[in-house]
């Protein structure tokens, strides 16, 4: 878990996080287990894992598309909501457009307009990703380039996002968006196939099975180690007077082929474990998404210039502590 310099501002304070099943809020809440702070955990699941701290932690079964759930949840003592539930899937929101407006758009106007009838004014920090801004030839790619979605899924993230900062513009709450570049790091697996697709190579070269390249895996990518990721939602709320209404670019700042992302686990887990990987090139399958051509780097300038962060994780260094984990595993 990353040693945050943020970490003292959670004193004390009541945080929401939604989606608390998932990827990024369950590195989250263990980040958090030195903090004396309050955590509620917003999920579907009724069975979400206990976890030992210093907070105290709270779980509220519920569905975010339901404004009744909102109301429960949210109340005046309430300093930070954390927004990461959501459908992921970009192939998902394709084959059912209107199920991904409803979990990806209709819960952030519904937790928006509950703050805003409740009088409630926290901070809310949404986890948005990078291909909101569509297909870009120049690189790395800033908060200043203009947005043009390609996918149904991108077009709704945005919309939520754009909510969210109308919302702060009307002055009902203070929100932050944080776009995403290619997270990867130890985690619970994702229920969708096409994401974590770093993960799942990783995953699979443990096991002895071939890894496995679409064409050549020419295109770029920006890979984010978990770790940093956290880091910087961490950095988010004691700097939000300077972020209010905006939107901040997450990455490394490195680009990497797919294929030598790929290449570099095989060769990682050749080294670490002395096993041969077979990588191989096979055809794209037909319904690959547009968006899977893209090439992507990420500028984070304004957002370190703002809150001091910065990503500590190289790619190797990455993929060698998730090896770490996932080995950990199997043989527990």
């Amino acid at each position: 878990m990353p040693s945050s310099p943020y970490m003292s501002y959670f004193n004390g304070k009541r945080i929401l996080i939604t989606g608390a099943s998932g990827y990024l809020a369950t590195k989250l809440v263990s980040s958090l287990a030195g903090v004396p702070c309050a955590i509620i955990r917003l999920s579907r699941n009724k069975t979400l894992s206990p976890v030992k701290g210093k907070f105290t932690i709270s779980n509220l079964n519920g569905d975010i598309r339901d404004s009744k759930v909102w109301k429960l949840a949210i109340d005046k003592k309430l300093d930070i909501i954390y927004h990461f539930s959501g459908q992921s899937s970009v192939y998902k929101a394709e084959e059912d457009p209107f199920a991904d407006l409803e979990n990806n758009v209709f819960p952030m106007l519904r937790m928006l307009e509950s703050c805003r009838d409740l009088d409630c004014k926290p901070i809310i920090v949404f986890a948005g990703t990078e291909t909101e801004v569509g297909m870009h030839e120049t690189l790395p790619v800033n908060e200043t380039f203009t947005d043009h979605p390609i996918t149904l899924y991108d077009l709704h993230k945005l919309m939520a996002e754009n909510y969210l900062k109308l919302f702060c513009r009307q002055g009902y709450i203070n929100g932050v968006s944080l776009r995403l570049a290619n997270v990867y790091g130890p985690g619970p697996k994702p229920k969708n196939s096409d994401r974590g697709v770093l993960n799942q190579m990783i995953r699979k070269a443990l096991a002895g099975d071939p890894l496995t390249i679409y064409g050549t895996g020419k295109f770029t990518r920006d890979y984010i180690f978990i770790d940093d990721v956290i880091d910087a939602f961490l950095s988010v709320p004691m700097n939000s007077s300077q972020m209010n209404g905006r939107h901040f670019i997450i990455g490394s700042g490195v680009g990497n082929s797919v294929a030598q992302a790929i290449n570099l686990v095989a060769d990682r887990v050749r080294e670490k474990k002395g096993a041969s990987v077979l990588v191989k090139h096979v055809p794209a399958p037909s319904n690959l998404s547009p968006i899977e051509s893209r090439n992507f780097i990420a500028d984070c300038e304004e957002f370190k210039q703002v809150t001091g962060w910065k990503p500590k994780y190289s790619l190797e260094k990455g993929i060698d502590l998730t090896l770490e984990k996932y080995s950990s595993d199997v043989t527990e």
